[in-house]
């Protein structure tokens, strides 16, 4: 998903299904609940929500609820009137009157106080708000679109949450994928952001991915999603710094270097703490049924990638792989990279 007047971008089933149901929400004056880990895209299914709604001239309004103090969210959310608070000067409307015949966006909703909670369930309700320091209830015809990447019903289940403003809020509830579940999406995905990533560097064409960093994107785990999806790939382009050579050295941690400052070392476990569980194989291993195979391309990915971080330097390259150079060289032989291995050498 990507904003560009709303543009949703993939073709995997559990995305489409998503988009389609979020489409037709949307005409709905009820609210709407969207769930989903962190950079699935839940602002811009809020803006499609609102977009394709009779609200669409009337404004959108967000807000992030849990980038406010607990003391300054309900003043946020309903307006205050000039000396409700110590700092209050002047009266100050808030994000229900500003949204007023329009859309209003709660981001990280399982953030607000039980107090705020309280107060919200009483403007869905009953259409009225009251600003902080006054007794006048303030009518609003608002249609709320909430987001979280949190279990509310649990919540709701543990006195964290109020289960009567779930109730009220939970009328559709449009569950966004994330993306190590999009078949077919990350290549998708990968595609657009590089070729525009390429256009706004100013190449001459766009030489797409190496077999080994394209491997290595559909295999990572994506705990950030398309945002972290995106700044890879735009920084993947960005150093690379050649249109005519496909993109072959992908970097998952920025922060990753032989130079990092070294972490503080944990504490030893005590003698009698249980040794940790075996770590799970990855998902991927079940699919494979060629072995043989499997390790060849596993090993030529590997080799792929080092031949990029060394800028094709060979001796680097065994160096940093532990080989010999004459190793190396058969490896590259092996796996038909002869001609992309003496590129530094022609060079």
């Amino acid at each position: 998903m990507e904003r560009e007047g709303i543009q949703f971008i993939g073709q995997s089933g559990a995305f489409l299904d998503a988009v389609e149901r979020a489409s037709r929400a949307a005409p709905m004056r009820r609210p709407v609940l969207v769930i989903g880990e962190r950079g699935t895209g839940k602002e811009l299914v809020a803006e499609r929500l609102h977009r394709l709604s009779e609200r669409w001239g009337e404004p959108l309004v967000v807000l992030n609820c849990a980038a406010l103090p607990e003391t300054l969210i309900e003043a946020e959310l309903f307006g205050h009137e000039a000396g409700a608070f110590t700092g209050a000067t002047r009266a100050r409307a808030g994000r229900f009157e500003e949204a007023d015949k329009g859309t209003l966006f709660l981001d990280e909703l399982a953030t607000l106080s039980m107090g705020a909670q309280e107060r919200l369930l009483r403007a869905v309700e009953y259409g009225e708000v009251t600003r902080i320091g006054s007794s006048r209830p303030l009518r609003v015809d608002v249609r709320i679109v909430a987001a979280t990447n949190e279990d509310l019903p649990r919540l709701a289940e543990t006195g964290r949450f109020r289960a009567d403003l779930l109730d009220r809020l939970s009328f559709e509830v449009i569950t966004l994928p994330p993306l190590r579940v999009r078949e077919g999406d990350v290549a998708v995905l990968a595609d657009h952001y590089g070729r525009r990533m390429a256009t706004e560097l100013g190449w001459d064409s766009w030489p797409g991915y190496a077999p080994g960093a394209m491997a290595a994107l559909e295999q990572h785990d994506w705990p950030g999603n398309v945002r972290e999806l995106r700044n890879v790939i735009e920084r993947a382009v960005y150093r690379w710094g050649t249109w005519d050579q496909p993109i072959a050295h992908i970097v998952f941690d920025p922060f990753d270097s032989p130079w990092k400052p070294a972490s503080v070392a944990p504490a030893q476990p005590s003698a009698a703490a249980p040794a940790p569980a075996a770590p799970s194989p990855p998902a991927h291993f079940d699919s494979i049924d060629d072995l043989r195979g499997a390790v060849e391309a596993h090993e030529r990915a590997i080799v792929e990638h080092h031949l990029a971080r060394n800028r094709f330097n060979q001796r680097q390259t065994a160096k940093a792989l532990g080989l010999s150079y004459d190793q190396l060289r058969h490896c590259l032989k092996k796996h038909g990279l002869m001609e992309r291995g003496d590129g530094e050498r022609a060079a």
